[in-house]
């Protein structure tokens, strides 16, 4: 099993500024090696604030491509979207060639969804660097405790997600195998509400985020006092 290293940021701020200093870093490395520069985006509240900063970021976007962990399934450019969040909070405000964000196609509906996105990820490699929140349950992309997580060997690169415990209920979902393919992998943890879920992640439950699994292992940029 791959080791969980837990890095404690002494307030929401700082945990922003440390995830954007880890994004960038990760970019020069990939171009600096590979030419290119592969991230799978977190939806959700947290990182929305790095991906603002994102915008001031000194890089040549025409080397990033961006894909994404996980996606509702409702309409393009329905709010619900995590890829409108992420266009609204970065995406829209930098020159990335569109060809280059390769939205899931949720819209389509989970399964249909999940095999387009799957067939999408065939030609790539790792990701570069992969990032992911940790939701009350213990959840990571849309990967649920009780549902199918995906994280056996020849499991798809995306997953259909039905009856999701939050609306909607209709998902797709990177697996955790394909989320596991990644040189990087950061968790970004903050808010009060994710206590009891830092708790059971530390002390060995088996919840979902605990199925991400990378060689490298994964680090959790968390808020100092959720440690406690």
């Amino acid at each position: 099993m791959s080791d969980t290293r837990w890095i404690p940021a002494a307030d929401a701020g700082e945990l922003r500024r440390a995830g954007f200093k880890r994004i960038v870093d990760a970019a020069g490395r990939a171009i600096a090696a590979r030419g290119a520069f592969a991230i799978s985006l977190a939806g959700g509240n947290t990182p929305r604030g790095v991906y603002a900063m994102l915008r001031e970021a000194d890089t040549d976007w025409a080397l990033w491509h961006i894909y994404y962990g996980d996606e509702r399934c409702v309409s393009r450019g329905d709010p619900e979207r995590n890829s409108r969040m992420a266009r609204d909070a970065w995406l829209d405000h930098v020159p990335i060639p569109a060809a280059n964000i390769h939205e899931i196609p949720a819209e389509l509906g989970a399964d249909a969804g999940a095999a387009a996105y799957a067939k999408a990820l065939k030609g790539l490699g790792d990701f570069d660097l992969t990032l992911l929140g940790l939701g009350e349950d213990g959840h990571t992309a849309s990967l649920f405790p009780g549902h199918e997580w995906g994280d056996s060997f020849g499991s798809p690169g995306a997953i259909a997600v039905f009856d999701a415990p939050k609306l909607p209920s209709e998902r797709v979902s990177l697996s955790a195998a394909r989320l596991s393919h990644s040189r990087e992998v950061l968790f970004l943890v903050a808010g009060e509400s994710k206590r009891g879920a830092v708790a059971k992640w530390s002390s060995g439950a088996n919840i979902p985020a605990r199925a991400i699994r990378p060689a490298a292992g994964v680090d959790v940029l968390v808020e100092a006092s959720l440690l406690g």
